[in-house]
């Protein structure tokens, strides 16, 4: 079986992740491609999209936002994922059982007692109206009938579990501040969410398998459940088994792929990217390795911000009084550091609409 070093794992990931090459497909099909990203930051998604899309401009999400194409849900991990409408019909029903073990288990002292079932009733009558609502308000709509329970773990357990919702725009347009006001996701979208068929094959689990593979693989099905949260799917994977290749890398896993997937030559040479908080480029793998030495793994849960040089984190960065503030985590060479200077300027001018190109390497940092 042939084994791929971390250079080839990382070089595949760019290629498919459009940090190889920035891509000139619509921002609908990149979001789809990428199956969905990390948005529980409002305004990270669109560094995310600048850094992979030729010429994007933030208008493209504000339309799709607005126009209902994409949608703010709870989905993967628990966490909010911008992902296209049709990905989140087709498969919050697969994550329910998910969302509601991880609520749960959180909040397990706070919320004893309640029966889960009932407390979904409830929160749809009360959601049926179509009227957006903040969490508190919802929760303040159920306070008679469950008054001691925390409103917060009440509140997420309603939101991010047992209600499919949509978070609406203003919320995650650009360089807009807003606050969360949730409808349900059939509401919003004018579409029910796609039921699971319990005695059938899983075909969202292998659609989910397909579609991780096409943007993050090869993968581990380690992986593959880092990025989902899903325990249930090795049925899904089996199922699909013959469709795939398998390789290993150098830890000895074994990794699956598409056939027809790009996999680049290691040698290829990756430019400087800078990435967002909590990009999926880098917290959906198990073994973040092949982007991200062991020493930094905890950056990525940390919520930082980092550059990608020679296509592997080496650098974190901010934004400071309008300036862009990169801290490198390794000595950077001349040459480097100019590239991550030049793509810091391009950054600069994204974040500020045109008004500055200021970039600052902190001379203090290694």
């Amino acid at each position: 079986m042939t084994v791929l070093d971390s250079r080839a794992l990382n070089r595949a990931t760019l290629a498919r992740q459009f940090l190889l090459d920035r891509t000139g497909t619509p921002v609908l099909d990149v979001v789809a491609h990428l199956g969905g990203m990390q948005a529980q930051e409002p305004q990270e998604p669109f560094v995310g999209l600048w850094s992979r899309v030729r010429a994007f401009h933030p208008a493209a999400l504000d339309g799709l936002l607005t126009g209902r194409h994409v949608v703010r849900t709870h989905l993967m991990r628990r966490t909010v994922h911008l992902v296209t409408a049709d990905d989140a019909l087709a498969w919050r029903a697969r994550h329910d059982t998910m969302l509601r073990q991880r609520v749960l288990t959180t909040y397990r002292r706070e919320l004893a007692g309640l029966d889960p079932d009932e407390v979904a009733a409830a929160g749809r009558e009360v959601m049926a109206d179509g009227r957006p609502r903040t969490m508190a308000e919802l929760v303040d709509a159920l306070a008679d009938r469950w008054p001691a329970p925390p409103r917060r773990a009440l509140g997420e357990l309603l939101v991010a579990a047992l209600i499919p919702m949509a978070q609406l725009p203003p919320r995650g347009l650009w360089r807009t501040g807003a606050g969360v006001r949730n409808v349900p996701l059939a509401t919003w979208l004018g579409r029910d969410v796609a039921p699971l068929r319990p005695d059938g094959p899983d075909q969202a689990g292998q659609a989910l398998v397909r579609r991780y593979l096409a943007a993050y693989g090869p993968a581990a099905s380690a992986d593959l459940r880092a990025w989902c949260g899903l325990a249930g799917l090795p049925a899904a994977v089996q199922a699909i088994r013959g469709e795939l290749i398998a390789f290993r890398d150098e830890r000895g896993r074994q990794l699956l792929d598409l056939p027809d997937a790009p996999r680049p030559d290691p040698g290829t040479p990756a430019p400087v990217r800078f990435l967002p908080a909590f990009d999926n480029a880098l917290l959906g793998y198990h073994d973040r390795s092949r982007i991200v030495d062991d020493d930094h793994r905890g950056l990525s849960v940390a919520g930082a911000r980092v550059v990608l040089v020679d296509g592997r984190v080496a650098a974190t960065w901010n934004v400071t009084s309008g300036t862009v503030v990169v801290t490198p985590l390794r000595r950077l060479s001349r040459s480097e550091r100019a590239a991550v200077t030049e793509e810091g300027w391009s950054l600069a001018l994204f974040l500020s609409d045109g008004d500055s190109d200021r970039v600052q390497i902190d001379p203090s940092s290694a």
